[in-house]
């Protein structure tokens, strides 16, 4: 399996992605929390990104006015109120 690179500040190691996973298996539970959390973490900021930017890459359906707007905030409030 092709080693990976990983940087951290001031230190260089090259590991696999098995001895990569052998070591967060060697964590406490409580560091093994931090690196899934990491992990999630980043992949979400991913995925909200890639989110975005489709929201923000496709045009407008329609102009919606105001008072749309308005009766839409009252049908859902008289649905969960």
């Amino acid at each position: 399996m092709p080693a990976a690179t990983v940087m951290i500040p001031d230190v260089q190691i090259e590991l696999t992605i098995d001895q990569l996973v052998a070591a967060v298996r060697q964590l406490e539970p409580v560091q093994k929390e931090q690196v899934a959390k990491a992990l999630t973490e980043s992949a979400l900021d991913a995925e909200l990104a890639q989110l975005i930017a489709e929201l923000y890459s496709q045009p407008p359906d329609t102009a919606i006015s105001d008072a749309e707007i308005l009766h839409e905030v009252k049908s859902v409030r008289q649905r969960s109120g």
